[in-house]
């Protein structure tokens, strides 16, 4: 039965998104789209592997899986086990984050997406490789828009909720349906599946950061992939998700009216991911990076050591920079890899300090690096007037003043026009190469580095493997 009261502007919305990701074919793709896409798969098998050994979180998670048995269909990757795939998702999602280096844009779309296509290809298998690309492409594609038409200022700090973990439900389920290869109408039950199980609160990231900040994507993922796997075997999802009286906007998105056009608009032929998506160049919190960068060129224009710097002073940006950046005392002196990857001031001083920001930083070592805690003690925040109305929530489009004060008395500050790994400043291939051999160097179980040069190679020629889960057994 239909809901009694619909959004007018967006009747039919869940119908439409339902069938553009159950039809949408890799030769509807763009070739940007198609590189990006594999982009995203090569730094999301990295930054996963990498949290196997690096993230002390990391083995909780998978040793209870392990303990929980089942059949072995899907790998826990960095550990080479098998699960269930929902669950392998569930360890694969939850590990995507647990560095913080994977990569941004509406929401964490690829820790979402990526571990969900992988899975199903792996349980399914033959999956073409044209077919992940096109599986996770989907997904992306329904998550970002999603994203995009949420019009309140910063909605994510204002209104409390965590677009990864919230829309990937959305999201995951879309890539999962494709995948399986669901007509629209089970994909749009498995859309309906997968709101009805949707959470994602803000809270796990106030104060001292907590496991659950890094394990969003591992909840929306596991629960994707069940959505879809019950539509296909029958069960009916609510309808009208999107535009319904109880739908994502009037339940989770109460004081605006969405941007309809946003998430219906151009279906198939425009793809929003490509003017939003970016690379982590730093593994930190996304809203680190614009004083990261400010801090570099400075450090790099001025020949600056850490001797020569009195002070730093964070100015302004948004509710997350502040959210980053205070209490000042905890964020100083953070007590979990989590809480560093979180603060401002201590990844600010690590920049300072080292003239990079580096995966072992956020060791206990790290943590307790003596000239890196001296500078953080240098450290400050100050906000400055009202926050800018930021639209969608993008770390993107935060842009805090760092001022330097030097020994000499001078003031020296900076506000970066571009941040490393955005669209209008991309990384390269070379780049996201030796990112992914730096994480999966780390791995619990090793792999060798013949088997990681036949994975870079296998990602970047995806649409000509015709068995995707190889890339899968290349690296267990």
């Amino acid at each position: 039965m239909r809901n009694e009261e619909t959004s007018a502007g967006g009747a039919g919305a869940t119908r439409r998104i339902a069938r553009h990701a159950a039809t949408l074919a890799y030769d509807d793709l763009p070739p940007a789209l198609v590189e990006l896409t594999k982009q995203c798969v090569l730094d999301t098998i990295g930054v996963t592997i990498g949290a196997s050994s690096l993230a002390p979180e990391a083995r909780i998670v998978a040793g209870y899986v392990g303990d929980l048995g089942g059949k072995p269909e899907s790998t826990l990757l960095g550990f080479g086990a098998k699960a269930p795939a929902p669950w392998a998702v569930f360890v694969n999602g939850s590990l995507g984050h647990m560095l913080d280096y994977d990569d941004l844009g509406g929401g964490h779309v690829s820790i979402v997406t990526v571990p969900v296509a992988l899975a199903l290809a792996e349980k399914s298998g033959g999956m073409s490789g044209r077919d992940l690309i096109t599986a996770i492409a989907a997904g992306a594609d329904v998550m970002t828009r999603l994203t995009l038409a949420i019009r309140i200022p910063d909605w994510t700090m204002t209104e409390g909720w965590f677009a990864t973990q919230l829309l990937g439900f959305i999201g995951g389920a879309a890539t999962a349906a494709r995948a399986l290869g669901l007509d629209a109408e089970q994909t749009e039950n498995a859309l309906g599946i997968g709101f009805n199980q949707m959470s994602g609160s803000r809270q796990m990231a106030v104060g001292a950061a907590t496991h659950m900040r890094s394990m969003q994507a591992g909840f929306s993922g596991q629960g994707a992939v069940m959505a879809a796997e019950l539509a296909r075997r029958g069960i009916i999802g609510s309808k009208e998700i999107l535009e319904g009286r109880y739908g994502l906007f009037k339940t989770y998105v109460r004081t605006s009216e969405p941007d309809w056009d946003a998430i219906v608009g151009d279906l198939g032929a425009r793809f929003p991911l490509l003017d939003t998506h970016g690379f982590k160049v730093w593994p930190a919190c996304g809203y680190t990076r614009p004083t990261n960068a400010a801090v570099l060129e400075l450090r790099k224009e001025l020949d600056l050591g850490p001797d020569d710097v009195e002070s730093i002073t964070v100015v302004g940006g948004t509710r997350a920079t502040q959210l980053l950046s205070e209490p000042l005392d905890r964020k100083r002196r953070p007590q979990e890899s989590i809480d560093g990857k979180y603060s401002i001031p201590f990844t600010t001083a690590v920049m300072m300090v080292k003239g990079n920001v580096r995966l072992l930083d956020y060791t206990d070592e790290g943590l307790s690096d003596p000239a890196v805690l001296a500078m953080a003690d240098r450290v400050s925040y100050r906000a400055e007037g009202a926050f800018p109305d930021v639209v969608g929530g993008s770390s993107s489009v935060s842009r805090p003043t760092v001022e330097i004060r030097t020994r000499d008395g001078k003031l020296h500050a900076r506000k970066v026009a571009h941040l490393p790994g955005d669209p209008k400043q991309p990384v390269k291939r070379e780049f996201l190469e030796a990112k992914c051999r730096d994480c999966v160097a780390f791995s619990a179980k090793p792999v060798s580095a013949r088997n990681v040069d036949r994975v870079i190679e296998m990602v970047w020629n995806l649409e000509d493997v015709s068995d995707a889960t190889e890339i899968v057994r290349l690296l267990s």
